[in-house]
């Protein structure tokens, strides 16, 4: 069963930094299936960051130049290391695994961006 751990998330002052974690089980890890999310209540799940099977990166624009994605083969964990952060990138954050059997969601981290 592939399961999706997303921790790190909390509260931080405009200007702060937070890093996310997603640890995957039960699932052939690659870092070139994973991408993060977020949802603002009510606004529709966006993209934040992904990477792609050729190792680029992709960014929403809302985030370039502060938020990066990284991963680690070994542990089985994709990052979002997320800097410069303002009151609008507040919302519930989710990692997404894409597989040959579809795509598995972790429960998703808040973050809040408030002074």
């Amino acid at each position: 069963q592939v399961q999706l751990v997303e921790s790190g998330g909390g509260l931080v002052q405009p200007g702060g930094s937070l890093r996310l974690s997603c640890a995957v089980s039960g699932s052939i890890f690659s870092i070139a299936s994973m991408g993060w999310y977020r949802q603002a209540p009510g606004n529709q799940r966006e993209l934040v960051a992904a990477i792609t099977n050729s190792g680029g990166r992709n960014y929403a624009d809302s985030v370039k130049g502060r938020f990066t994605i990284s991963g680690d083969n070994a542990k089985n964990t994709v990052y979002l290391q997320m800097n410069k952060l303002k009151p609008e990138d507040t919302a519930v954050y989710y990692c997404r695994h894409s597989t040959s059997q579809g795509d598995y969601w972790g429960q998703g981290t808040q973050v809040t961006v408030s002074s």
